[in-house]
């Protein structure tokens, strides 16, 4: 009887009743919003298909809520917030038949805790009201933020978080708090910590990351990586059963969540028996979680490459097209540059002045210096390709340059906050060279600093065609391949025109003409 009053509805009736698109369907499994469906034969007439998919009744009821939360305009992380995750067919089709049955935390679904659905949105949690051990990190798995509970119960007592990047390694730190613990302390969390660096990162880029290990550490982080499977990016979270030590040395159960975010990964660790739906609520508003913690982040001394690019004759060009069409043409040129700086890891900045800004950090499986200039000459090679397009759409002979200045340097990195956003912030000189070298640059042309080549191992040197176009003795131009020139040897610094680049007078800089991709 059970079976009978628990009718599986088939994706094609899904499709129908609904008027959902398949790609939609997929993506509400996706992120958690419906079960993964039961796969099975389907009945002679629900079609030939050798298999279909089977979801719960209740998946007809949970897109059309889906569809009127979207309606009132609730984006699509405040709708999981609201109706939280589905449970799996099958562990419903378990409740129809043993009522009594009590679901592991993992999946149970919010709607059978004891928070009413209707009054989980007043109690939805803060980033303060996260009383257990959390921490964000990088993707260089370096420690942006912690609270005060990760800090005595995980972090055995890190008294501040140092300046320097590189030392702020999580695992470095781990091994440390591990120190005086059992072996199974620093294995357990090596190992959750190895499974989410194994979703993104080779393992020669893990090991990199774990140097500075002694051999016994290295040792042993390499057997549990070869031994631990990756943990799932593609899910918004994952989580692990892991076993800690209490004050008094014995072993405690305890839940790790880990939710992924562009920016890094964000970690938190609750007692098995105290866990409850409204954490995973909380979690499952990536927006405002990833809002509240980049408020949080703490500054950070790292090494940087920085871009500074400015469209050419802006203004000029603003004057002589209708406001849509220059709207068009700056919203073309932004959305053809958004997946190039991702390709190549730029987080866009902050800075008081005209122009974009770029920073590139150190990656575990990548050169920063190396993605800034390739970055460049991308968009440069694209900026072409819309002026082309433009010129033939208005028969003008205006050309589009992005003038484009590169610096690196070792600065503080922190966020800067409006009301409504927040944003990377760089302060020190290397932004203000940077910038001064794309005012310095004309025509589309990719200025770089001696000090960023220099940074660049002799294989990826070789890979960039730069140097200085210098005049001869014949008056004519000669361009000396591999070369630097200080700013003052060529413009004459006294004219009006150059007084913004007194302040690098002697800054040794080049062209850099080409970039060509190496293994």
């Amino acid at each position: 009887m059970a079976c009978a009053l628990y009718r599986m509805k088939s994706s094609r009736e899904i499709l129908e009743k609904t008027g959902i698109s398949r790609a939609t369907l997929n993506n509400y499994i996706k992120i958690g919003i419906l079960s993964k469906p039961i796969l099975k034969q389907p009945q002679p007439e629900e079609g030939d298909a050798k298999m279909m998919g089977y979801f719960p009744e209740e998946a007809i009821s949970r897109i059309e809520e889906v569809q009127r939360l979207k309606r009132e305009g609730l984006t699509m992380a405040e709708v999981v917030a609201r109706i939280g995750f589905a449970q799996s067919g099958r562990e419903q089709v378990a409740a129809y038949h043993s009522p009594s049955v009590t679901h592991s935390p993992a999946v149970a679904s919010p709607q059978s805790q004891e928070v009413p659905a209707d009054n989980r949105r007043a109690l939805r949690l803060t980033l303060e009201d996260v009383h257990y051990p959390a921490y964000m990190v990088n993707y260089n798995f370096e420690l942006t933020w912690y609270n005060d509970e990760a800090r005595t119960r995980v972090l055995s007592g890190l008294e501040a978080l140092p300046a320097q990047s590189e030392a702020r390694n999580l695992f470095l730190l781990l091994f440390q708090a591990a120190a005086g613990e059992s072996g199974h302390f620093g294995s357990e969390l090596l190992r959750v910590h190895l499974a989410l660096a194994k979703s993104r990162l080779a393992k020669s880029s893990v090991l990199g990351l774990l140097r500075d290990l002694d051999r016994d550490g290295l040792t042993l982080a390499e057997q549990l990586f070869d031994e631990t499977a990756a943990a799932s990016e593609g899910k918004p979270i994952v989580d692990f059963s892991v076993d800690l030590i209490d004050a008094d040395g014995h072993p405690e159960s305890w839940r790790v969540f880990a939710s992924f975010f562009r920016e890094g990964i964000f970690v938190v660790y609750v007692p098995a028996q105290q866990y409850n739906a409204t954490l995973l609520d909380f979690l499952s508003q990536r927006d405002a979680v990833i809002r509240d913690l980049m408020r949080k982040r703490l500054p950070v001394l790292t090494p940087l490459a920085v871009m500074v690019a400015d469209l050419q004759n802006s203004v000029k060009i603003c004057s002589e097209l209708p406001p849509e069409e220059y709207f068009e043409l700056i919203n073309q040129i932004w959305t053809t540059m958004g997946p190039i700086f991702r390709k190549y890891y730029g987080t866009y900045g902050k800075h008081v002045g005209d122009g974009m800004v770029y920073y590139f950090f150190p990656q575990p499986d990548s050169d920063y210096i190396f993605n800034s200039l390739a970055c460049a000459q991308e968009l440069k090679s694209e900026i072409r390709k819309i002026s082309k397009e433009w010129q033939l759409r208005k028969n003008w002979l205006n050309e589009l340059y992005l003038n484009t200045g590169l610096h690196e340097g070792q600065e503080w990195l922190g966020t800067f906050q409006t009301a409504t956003s927040v944003e990377f912030a760089v302060l020190g000189d290397t932004i203000n060279h940077a910038s001064r070298l794309s005012e310095f640059a004309r025509f589309g042309t990719i200025w770089a600093t001696k000090n960023l080549l220099s940074k660049l191992a002799h294989q990826k040197r070789a890979a960039v065609d730069f140097g200085i176009a210098r005049k001869g003795e014949d008056g004519q131009e000669h361009f000396v391949a591999s070369s630097y020139s200080q700013v003052n040897a060529m413009v004459d610094l006294s004219c009006e025109r150059y007084e913004k680049l007194r302040d690098i007078a002697m800054l040794p800089i080049t062209e850099v003409r080409s970039v060509r991709h190496v293994a």
